[in-house]
């Protein structure tokens, strides 16, 4: 955890505390290794809803422009954090 960690008071269900601590347990993780699998957890789980949205917001895009379009801005971004110029395809 950094610095600017912030507390969080959740409450679960007694069997995913016990599930959730099994799990930490047979991998010999420690009870301070709690705070770290939830960090984890929460960030899949909103980068899953994320990619579900992108993907929803998209479906009716044709993939090969979707893919040149991603090409693009991926070059240009390259191009503006490591100074390369951006190749044309």
């Amino acid at each position: 955890m950094t610095e600017a960690s912030i507390r969080w008071t959740v409450i679960v269900s007694r069997d995913t505390d016990m599930a959730v601590r099994t799990h930490l347990a047979q991998r010999g993780m420690k009870k301070g290794d709690l705070s770290r699998f939830i960090e984890d957890a929460v960030r899949r789980r909103v980068f899953e809803q994320t990619v579900a949205d992108v993907k929803s917001r998209h479906r009716d895009v044709d993939p090969a422009t979707l893919e040149e379009d991603i090409e693009n801005a991926l070059r240009e971004v390259r191009a503006e954090r490591f100074g390369d110029p951006p190749l044309q395809p």
